[in-house]
């Protein structure tokens, strides 16, 4: 299947190689607006076609499979549209749009147009989070009540994404987009939401911190928490802690990558590492290698088989992160 890469910054040094790693699937063309970075990645991973138009490029007989947008939030529901409207499948970044209302309009778009949608959420294919499922799902701890998912960090983000310093609205929108869908992976849909925000960082635009209670439908009271601003004993970055208590036992995902599991008998525990890849950030490698399991995954999907970050499923997590902003601004828990 071919495809065109919209955006050639930090991520697609990362998303393009995970493409890469794939069979049945080649980037045959690089657009972004500074052409001179198209240029750059283009020539740093073999793709043959460079545009600083995106019209032109659409229009071009390129006989695409489908887009990959990775450009800042505000763009996708534009390209998804171009794309779309000439019955181009979209693969597009999260968080899937710069609104819950623009992500309705990009769903919509596709689904109007007979063109397959896929988020390229990969925090839920990381192989410890996957490793948590599993246990779960063994039925070892017994019958689920509580959890914990937690990403709380000091690492000094901004310097290789200083946009994100930028935004009005952050670390929901950033990392919330993840731990939320993890969330619902591990546990389902919500039933209730409240949530808590705050700045620490004076230097940025948006919230740093932010602290989400949910009721999921299965009954299990979940804490999700998010930080950039924790100075903590044991950086973790980048990683997603997990806790989960069951009527047998519980799991526990800790720094860097140790699962342990409880029970009356005793704790038995496992470090669960992610893939390396050459051309990973070995300090990345949990969210790098967790990039080719969730295109995988995705092209499986393009190709007529099921995926599991589909539009419409992204939607739902889309959705509980504007829910988390309304219910922290309006002071109220929010019911779905």
């Amino acid at each position: 299947m071919k495809f065109a890469i919209f955006g050639t910054g930090f991520w697609s040094n990362y998303q393009i190689p995970g493409w890469q790693e794939l069979k049945g699937v080649k980037c045959v063309a690089a657009y972004n607006r500074t052409r001179s970075k198209a240029e750059h990645i283009a020539k740093k991973f073999g793709i043959p076609k460079v545009y600083d138009d995106p019209e032109i490029l659409l229009n071009k007989e390129e006989e695409l499979d489908f887009v990959d947008i990775c450009t800042d939030a505000h763009t996708h529901l534009p390209f998804t549209k171009m794309a779309a409207e000439r019955g181009i499948n979209v693969v597009c970044q999260k968080p899937m749009a710069g609104s819950f209302e623009d992500a309705e309009k990009l769903l919509a778009i596709c689904q109007a147009n007979g063109v397959k949608l896929f988020i390229n959420e990969n925090f839920r294919w990381q192989t410890p989070i996957r490793k948590v499922k599993t246990t779960m799902e063994s039925g070892v701890i017994g019958e689920i009540f509580k959890a914990r998912v937690s990403f709380c960090s000091a690492f000094a983000v901004f310097e290789n994404q200083p946009f994100l310093a930028e935004l009005d609205r952050f670390i929901l929108t950033d990392i919330g987009s993840h731990v939320l869908d993890i969330t619902r992976y591990l546990f389902g849909e919500a039933k209730t939401l409240f949530c808590r925000t705050k700045r620490v960082n004076p230097n940025i635009k948006g919230e740093d911190v932010a602290n989400c209670f949910l009721e999921m439908q299965s009954g299990v009271h979940c804490y999700v928490e998010m930080s950039y601003a924790s100075i903590l004993e044991k950086e973790s970055f980048p990683q997603t802690l997990v806790l989960i208590e069951g009527s047998k036992g519980s799991i526990k995902l800790e720094a860097d990558f140790l699962l342990k599991v409880s029970t009356k008998s005793g704790t038995f525990s496992e470090r669960v590492r992610p893939k390396l890849y050459d051309w990973a950030d070995p300090e990345y490698a949990v969210v790098h290698s967790s990039i080719v399991d969730a295109q995988r995954n995705i092209l499986e999907g393009l190709q007529g088989g099921e995926a599991e970050t589909t539009g419409a499923d992204n939607l739902r997590t889309v959705e509980l992160v504007w829910k988390s902003y309304e219910s922290a601004e309006t002071d109220k828990l929010i019911h779905f």
